[in-house]
């Protein structure tokens, strides 16, 4: 009889890992567009596709994906990834979310942004788009419940809008929030949700939210934003847990001190303000050193920085 071998829980399957000659050709790239060691915020035009044209607002998805974040990895069913969301504001079961988003109105759209800026601005989303160059980015996704995705987005760098903004040598931190609509999100309404601090707010440091990683999201798999994964645009910090990149965002906030966020003021032993992925540092109520991979049977070894180490670790010396 042949012998079984019991594999570790955090073994991750050969079809999932990136072979190391496309890992080092996505190292050389970073590093040739000065995204290695401390050279990362200096250069100009960092991230942007390559050669690729500006596209108007309208003119459609998919667009160009960026070559430094093309990794061979195996990319989340498009079905599986927008049926399993976390969207309070609609409900705290997954599956029911894009059921309940029929009301939900995102169009027209604007974002509001303020604070310690010299440029405070209302911009309607479509102008906003119309003066940046979007592109396609394939990122992994870690949630703080220990599952994990890999989906590709659409969007923008963040710094590009907070350079628009000019912020003010005393803004340290951004607030974000959500879009406040009772009467479109039914989560809201909701007795389960009676007493939560609505409507959701996050944050970043002013360094985190200017990383070239740290991206404004309008779409996802080559097509717009759907309602329950944040339309029409949302954050993604993808070396943070999910619920640090917020949905559906209206305002945009610099501010001198570090702000509370959502579930920091819920429970700050469980969802701290760095929220940074660590497999070392387990939630109170689980580990986090593995994570169960969505629209799979597997389970993974969770990566520090959600395997952004080598582009993120430096920021937290």
């Amino acid at each position: 009889m042949a012998n079984l071998v019991r594999r570790s829980a955090w073994h991750l399957p050969d079809r999932l890992i990136t072979p190391e000659g496309a890992f080092l050709r996505r190292r050389d790239f970073l590093r040739q567009l000065g995204l290695a060691g401390g050279a990362m915020l200096a250069a100009p035009g960092f991230l942007r596709a390559a050669d690729s044209p500006r596209p108007s607002p309208g003119a459609g998805y998919p667009y160009p994906r960026n070559p430094a974040f093309n990794p061979d990895l195996k990319l989340t069913n498009e079905e599986v990834a927008t049926s399993y969301n976390n969207f309070y504001e609609f409900s705290l079961d997954k599956g029911e979310v894009r059921l309940l988003t029929g009301k939900f109105v995102t169009t027209p759209w604007s974002i509001e942004v303020t604070g310690l800026c010299d440029n405070p601005m209302t911009l309607a989303l479509h102008d906003l788009l119309s003066q940046v160059t979007l592109e396609e980015r394939v990122y992994r996704f870690r949630c703080v419940e220990a599952w994990s995705m890999v989906v590709p987005w659409t969007g923008f760098s963040l710094s590009k809008l907070i350079e628009k903004a000019k912020p003010k040598a005393s803004a340290k931190f951004l607030r974000f929030e959500t879009a406040n609509r009772p009467d479109q999100f039914p989560g809201m309404r909701s007795p389960r949700t009676a007493g939560y601090p609505w409507p959701y707010f996050e944050g970043l440091r002013m360094d985190e939210a200017m990383h070239p990683l740290t991206l404004m999201a309008t779409g996802i798999y080559g097509k717009p934003l759907p309602k329950q994964q944040g339309a029409p645009v949302r954050l993604v910090v993808p070396w943070k847990y999910g619920y640090k990149s917020i949905k559906s965002i209206v305002k945009i906030e610099f501010v001198a001190t570090q702000p509370k966020t959502f579930w920091e003021t819920l429970a700050a032993d469980e969802y701290p303000f760095e929220s940074n992925v660590n497999p070392k540092v387990p939630h109170p109520r689980w580990s986090q050193a593995t994570e169960r991979v969505i629209g799979t049977f597997d389970r993974a070894r969770t990566l520090p920085y959600n395997g952004y180490g080598d582009l993120v670790a430096k920021l937290y010396s």
